[in-house]
C-alpha cells in the first residue's frame, strides 16, 4: 500500500496523480496481458479443434487401413483358392485327357489288330481263290487237251 505525503487540504496531488498514473499503466498492462492471453487461448482452442479434427481423420484413415488390410487378406486368400482350384481342375483335365488318349490308342490298336486280321483273312481267301481258280483253269486246260486228243 502506497503512503502519500500530506499537504494542505489532504494528500499531495502530484504524488496521487503519479500513483494513479502507475495504477492506470499497470491496469492497462494487465488488460493487454489478458488480451494476449485471450488471443493465445483462442489460438490454442483453434489448435485443439484442429488437433481433434486431425485425430478424427487419423482414426478414420486407420479404420480405412484396417478395412483395406482385411480386403487385401481376403483377396490373397481368394487368389490362393482360385490357384488351388485351377491346379486341381487342370490335374483333373489332364487325367481325363490321358484316359481319353489311352482309350483312343487302345481302340485304334484294337481296330488295327482287327483290320490286320481281316487283311490276313482276305489274303488267305485270295490265295484260296487263286488256287481254286488255277485248279479250275488247269482242269479246263486238261479238258481242252483231252478234246484235242480226241479229235486227232
Amino acid at each position: 500500500m502506497e503512503k502519500f505525503k500530506r499537504a494542505l487540504r489532504g494528500y499531495d496531488p502530484d504524488e496521487v496523480n503519479k500513483f494513479l498514473d502507475q495504477i492506470i499503466k499497470q491496469v492497462e498492462e494487465m488488460i493487454e496481458e489478458i488480451k494476449d492471453r485471450d488471443s493465445q487461448i483462442i489460438e490454442l482452442q483453434k489448435i485443439a479443434q484442429e488437433n481433434i479434427r486431425l485425430k478424427d481423420k487419423v482414426e478414420q484413415y486407420e479404420r480405412m487401413e484396417g478395412t483395406l488390410n482385411k480386403a487385401i487378406f481376403m483377396a490373397q486368400k481368394t487368389s490362393e483358392q482360385i490357384k488351388l482350384s485351377a491346379h486341381q481342375e487342370s490335374t483333373i483335365l489332364l487325367d481325363e485327357a490321358k484316359q481319353n488318349a489311352s482309350r483312343i490308342i487302345n481302340e485304334a490298336l484294337l481296330r488295327a489288330e482287327k483290320t490286320e486280321l481281316e487283311v490276313n483273312m482276305l489274303q488267305r481267301n485270295v490265295n484260296i481263290f487263286k488256287r481254286r481258280l488255277r485248279d479250275i483253269i488247269e482242269t479246263q486246260l486238261e479238258v481242252v487237251d483231252d478234246i484235242e486228243k480226241l479229235e486227232l
